[in-house]
């Protein structure tokens, strides 16, 4: 992908290809004028080269041929390699004046050799091979060809285009993102405030598959959201991120509502802790965690251990507060969090934000940015930092002119509402950089896909909580209309009986599909590889379906038999045999619980090897 200002061709994305289907390979012809070479890939092992004209064509071959906008990227699996290619897109919108399209068709091109494999080998094939197809269903994938969306807006207004160059005129790059736009006036001026969220694909995964930290530092669940005002000819920046407690611990489903939290190696956390605020700080400034866990429970031992690891890192760059959500706001009483904010607002002043003027000009330079975090990261850290993004963006109107000293974004109830009320859609933009370094992905990544009106704050949580947990956020109300109602508190009894289902019985085939696009298991996977360990007579025939169903007919015909048993005793005596039954398969589908749930199958993290407890 070309820089935004770069005018050689060469070093652009082609917007438009002619893919050939041959039997021996696939022709990728550029039809937008930017190139005359042709991109050849053979149907036999995926390997590539340029040429300069297409096969002949004749009767007998026959060539399929259609139109398709990128390619996405190639998995190297052991029945051999995949192209991802985009058939359908649409224009929805633009981001810093760059064109953002949505990808509404996607395609999977086999290409595999007829050497034999083992059944072992032959099966996880298959399962490689419906993991694919699944994700040439996935709807909700933006891209752009122009501009690196992986980037802070701050840096591309700053960096020149030499700074993102891809230097890949084929295959585009992905990063999983939420964008939202709204478009206002405070008074006779003009405000444009967009929202944009970007994950770092290091330890990306489902709610109860990725927790906590690896080795390297890298947490789950982290996200980098920066909210940009432009107003009066200025355009402002702040930076503030979310991820999950960086050290080893899990939580395993088990069927219970609540997995208890284990933490693993605890020596190590110390180590795992630093070197996590060591990157953020490189890449950041000085860092200011915000700690939103309970004091007591499973999370409070979490807290201890954030705590106490923390400690001998901490410095005038580093700082951390600890704010006990649950016990200080409740359910309901989240004007609370104004206790938050006067811990931290020193910290905000002093780090500031990004602003230029007019003429391109630095005014301000973000110095710092603030860390949030909860257990998942997602309910109570979304009306944290929707909080502190709110209160910035007062600041920075402030700072402008647009605000009075003393003004508040509530006495402009228009503004307020639009705030509050916007447009929005998500996009990725096809390859990824994590957000500790410059690495780039070009694997495709799931992604929510909506358009409709809501909160800015609430719409940024859903996005992310829907990708981590599958379903939107919890408080969203208060986060929309600043305060609690019936229908939020139902609708969180409805989605958190949802995430049950979800974290329980059909996360871990998610997490497989996301390790596997990602390229997270590649390495593992290869032609010579031996097949997968057996797994335990219980682990390969438990099935929660069978055990239900085993339930519910003894149920039934308990039911039956005692309403014979007023005749006959017999009956009573069988009633007595089935409640046995129906007693016995709950007591051990319970104590088996996590090996009636969906596990990963592919992943390359072994829990039972790095955490005992974890083990079935």
């Amino acid at each position: 992908m070309g820089g935004a200002n770069d005018s050689s061709p060469s070093s652009k994305l082609h917007t438009r290809l002619r893919l050939w289907e041959f039997p021996d390979r696939y022709v990728f012809e550029p039809i937008d004028g930017l190139a005359d070479l042709y991109l050849s890939a053979n149907r036999s092992d995926g390997s590539m080269n340029l040429v300069e004209e297409l096969p002949p064509r004749d009767s007998s071959t026959k060539p399929k041929c259609q139109t398709v906008y990128g390619v996405i990227g190639v998995l190297k699996l052991s029945v051999g390699s995949y192209f991802l290619v985009i058939t359908g897109r649409d224009c929805v919108g633009s981001y810093l004046g760059h064109a953002i399209f949505k990808v509404t068709g996607l395609k999977v091109l086999p290409c595999s050799n007829s050497r034999s494999t083992s059944g072992n080998q032959s099966k996880m094939e298959t399962e490689f091979s419906e993991l694919l197809h699944a994700a040439e269903k996935t709807i909700g994938l933006y891209f752009s060809y122009d501009i690196n969306l992986t980037l802070t807006g701050y840096i591309i207004l700053v960096m020149s285009s030499n700074h993102f160059r891809f230097g890949d005129s084929w295959t585009s790059t992905c990063c999983q993102s939420f964008k939202a736009n709204i478009h206002a006036e405070v008074g006779s001026e003009k405000v444009n405030v967009t929202l944009i969220a970007r994950r770092c694909t290091r330890r990306i995964g489902t709610r109860m598959w990725r927790r906590g930290a690896d080795p390297e530092g890298y947490a789950a669940n982290f996200v980098e959201s920066e909210q940009i005002m432009e107003s009066k000819g200025f355009t402002a920046s702040y930076v503030q991120v979310r991820g999950s407690i960086p050290f080893l611990w899990v939580q395993i489903v088990d069927l219970t509502y609540k997995p208890s939290f284990d933490i693993v190696r605890q020596e190590e956390a110390p180590r795992i802790l630093e070197r996590h605020f060591h990157d953020l700080q490189k890449k950041y400034g000085a860092v200011l965690a915000v700690d939103l866990v309970n004091t007591h429970g499973g999370e409070g031992r979490l807290h201890d251990r954030y705590a106490k690891s923390i400690e001998p890192i901490l410095s005038e760059d580093i700082r951390y507060v600890h704010f006990d959500f649950h016990r200080i706001c409740g359910h309901i009483h989240f004007e609370r969090l104004s206790q938050l904010y006067d811990q931290i607002e020193d910290y905000l002043k002093k780090h500031r934000y990004f602003l230029l003027n007019g003429k391109g000009e630095k005014i301000e330079e973000q110095t710092g940015t603030i860390r949030t975090n909860c257990v998942d990261c997602l309910d109570r850290t979304n009306v944290t930092q929707s909080m502190i993004g709110g209160k910035i963006l007062e600041n920075q109107l402030q700072r402008i002119g647009v605000l009075g000293v003393n003004d508040t974004i509530s006495n402009h109830p228009a503004f307020d509402a639009k705030y509050k009320v916007c447009e929005l859609f998500m996009f990725t933009n096809p390859g990824s950089s994590c957000l500790y370094s410059s690495c780039l992905f070009v694997s495709p990544m799931l992604l929510l896909d909506a358009k409709y009106s809501c909160s800015v704050w609430a719409n940024h949580g859903d996005s992310i909580s829907t990708q981590y947990s599958g379903t939107p956020a919890l408080k969203g109300d208060f986060v929309r209309y600043g305060k609690r109602s019936t229908q939020g508190i139902l609708n969180d009894l409805w989605n958190s009986l949802a995430r049950y289902y979800l974290n329980n019985f059909a996360d871990g085939t998610k997490q497989d599909a996301m390790d596997l696009l990602q390229g997270h298991y590649i390495i593992s996977v290869s032609r010579d590889m031996a097949g997968p360990s057996k797994a335990g007579l219980l682990e390969n025939y438990a099935s929660f379906r069978l055990a239900f169903a085993l339930v519910m007919g003894a149920l039934m015909f308990m039911m039956m038999s005692l309403r014979q048993a007023r005749n006959d005793v017999r009956h009573l005596v069988l009633s007595l045999l089935w409640a046995g039954l129906c007693i016995g398969i709950t007591h051990f589908v319970r104590a088996n619980g996590r090996v009636f749930t969906n596990r990963p199958r592919i992943s390359c993290v072994d829990f039972s090897r790095i955490c005992p407890a974890a083990s079935t």
